[in-house]
C-alpha cells in the first residue's frame, strides 16, 4: 500500500481506538454497566472479593444513565441489614428522591445478628474487637469503590446513617472515612470518638481527628434508656449527646453560638452553624421517644443532599 493511504488508514484506526476508549470510560457507559438489580427492588449484591455481600436497593425509575447518590444504612447491635431496611422505611425515601440505599451486615457475628467493629470500644457483648475481627471500615470503603467503578453511584455523594450501634459506626466513619463520606446522620447513636479514659463524660479528642469538615445531623429520643442523651449507660456510651455535638462543632470550626428551636410539636433542634465548609452540626431530639428509629427521613435526605465530597474518586 502506498505511504499516503497507509498513513490515512493508520490515522483512522487510531481515531477509532480513541473513540472506543472514550466511550469505555464515559459516565454514560459506566452507568449502563450498573447491573445490580431492578429499579424499586432490593437485591443481594456481592462486594468484590470481600466475601461479604450487602443488600442494595435501587430507587424506582433508576435507568442507569447517571450515577446516583448512595446512602449506607447501618443496623443496630445484634441486628441485620434486612431488618434495618424494614424498620427504617428508608427505601421509600430512596424511591422518592432517587438515591441508592445499601444495607450491609456488620462483620462480627453476635447472636442472631451482627455487631460493628469500632476499634477500642466494647460491643454490646462486652468484647473489644481485636485484630482478627473483620475490618468494617475497609469493607465500606471497598463497597464505595466497587459501586462507583460500575457506574452505579457518585462517589462524591456518599452518606451514612445508622441506628444505635449502627449510629456509633456511622459516627466512626465520620471520624476515619471523611475523605469518602460527605455527611452523616446517626440515629440514637451520635459519638465523636471513644470516651476519654480519664474522664468518660467527654470524648477523647485523639480518637476522632478527621481532616475534612463533617456535616452531622443526629436524631435521638429524650427517653432513650439504652443510649441516654444525658450520658452514662454502657462502656461504649458514657458521654452525653450534647458533648458529642460540641466536639463535632469544634472539629468543624463552627463559629456561631449554638441555637435551639422547635421544628414541630414534640421535636426540638440544637444547631451549630457558620462552620468550615458549611458543615453544620444538628441534633434533633424527639420528646417522649426512646431507643428506636426516631429519624425524620425526609429531613435527613434534605440535609444529605446539600453536601458532596469533592475530589472523591472511589479509590
Amino acid at each position: 500500500m502506498p505511504a499516503a493511504p497507509r498513513a490515512a488508514v493508520q490515522r483512522l484506526i487510531a481515531g477509532l481506538a480513541m473513540l472506543v476508549a472514550l466511550l469505555a470510560w464515559s459516565p454514560l457507559a459506566a452507568a449502563q454497566g450498573c447491573a445490580m438489580g431492578e429499579p424499586g427492588q432490593t437485591a443481594t449484591v456481592p462486594i468484590g472479593d470481600t466475601g461479604r455481600p450487602m443488600l442494595l436497593h435501587l430507587p424506582s425509575g433508576f435507568d442507569g444513565e447517571g450515577a446516583a447518590p448512595l446512602v449506607f444504612l447501618l443496623h443496630g447491635s445484634g441486628g441485620t441489614g434486612a431488618a434495618m431496611l424494614r424498620d427504617s422505611k428508608l427505601a421509600a425515601t430512596a424511591d422518592a428522591h432517587g438515591f441508592v440505599l445499601a444495607a450491609p451486615d456488620a462483620g462480627i457475628a453476635a447472636g442472631n445478628g451482627f455487631v460493628w467493629n469500632i476499634p477500642g470500644v466494647p460491643t454490646v457483648t462486652g468484647a473489644v474487637p481485636g485484630p482478627g475481627d473483620p475490618d468494617d471500615v475497609a469493607y465500606i470503603r471497598t463497597a464505595i469503590r466497587y459501586l462507583a467503578d460500575r457506574g452505579c453511584i457518585d462517589p462524591a455523594r456518599v452518606y451514612v446513617t445508622g441506628l444505635s450501634g449502627g449510629g456509633r459506626m456511622t459516627s466512626w466513619l465520620g471520624c476515619v472515612a471523611d475523605d469518602r463520606i460527605a455527611a452523616i446522620a446517626p440515629v440514637v447513636g451520635l459519638r465523636a470518638g471513644n470516651p476519654n479514659a480519664t474522664d468518660t463524660s467527654r470524648p477523647d479528642p485523639a480518637t476522632c481527628r478527621p481532616d475534612e469538615p463533617m456535616p452531622v445531623m443526629a436524631f435521638a429520643g429524650d427517653e432513650d434508656e439504652t443510649n441516654p442523651i444525658a450520658g452514662g449507660g454502657a462502656g461504649y456510651w458514657q458521654y452525653s449527646m450534647h458533648a458529642a455535638e460540641q466536639r463535632w462543632a469544634q472539629l468543624n470550626h463552627c463559629a456561631a453560638a449554638p441555637s435551639t428551636r422547635w421544628v414541630r410539636a414534640g421535636v426540638y433542634e440544637e444547631r451549630y452553624t457558620d462552620c468550615r465548609g458549611d458543615a453544620d452540626v444538628i441534633g434533633r431530639i424527639s420528646v417522649g421517644k426512646g431507643h428506636s428509629w426516631v429519624a425524620d427521613n425526609e429531613a435527613m435526605w434534605a440535609f444529605f443532599s446539600a453536601y458532596r465530597r469533592d475530589g472523591s474518586d472511589g479509590s
